[in-house]
């Protein structure tokens, strides 16, 4: 027997927009603004300089380090990542990324630096 015809529309696109966040979550020198769009949790993340994640981060997280693991994409800016094992890298503007738990990290320079974050927003900088 075939299937019945659906009369159930599909979306061609799901969109919301990041000036109209669902949450916005503060944090020292620093904000995340976050969406939830057909079912996948954006963020969009600005450092100030002057920024740290141990500084302004850590207080709200109760970690050590930053045990978010991030994947994104950077705006605007310069930020300085330091892992648990010592290593580090600079991300700039134009750079994908790929950032695992276990880091600590700042802003470089006199510009905001804006991320946006695929993975890591529906954790990152909660009250615990």
């Amino acid at each position: 027997m075939a299937d019945a015809p659906t009369t159930e529309k599909k979306a061609a696109a799901h969109k919301k927009s990041l000036h109209s966040p669902d949450e916005t979550r503060p944090f020292g020198k620093g904000k995340l603004e976050v969406v939830n769009v057909g079912g996948v949790t954006i963020g969009r993340s600005h450092h100030e300089p002057g920024w740290k994640w141990s500084d302004h981060v850590k207080p709200i997280a109760k970690t050590d380090r930053c045990e978010v693991h991030h994947v994104g994409y950077v705006v605007q800016g310069r930020m300085k990542i330091v892992g648990r094992d010592g290593s580090d890298e600079e991300i700039k503007a134009g750079d994908g990324f790929v950032i695992p738990p276990g880091h600590d990290a700042w802003t470089v320079g006199n510009e905001t630096v804006i991320l946006l974050d695929f993975k890591g927003s529906p954790e990152y900088a909660k009250q615990k």
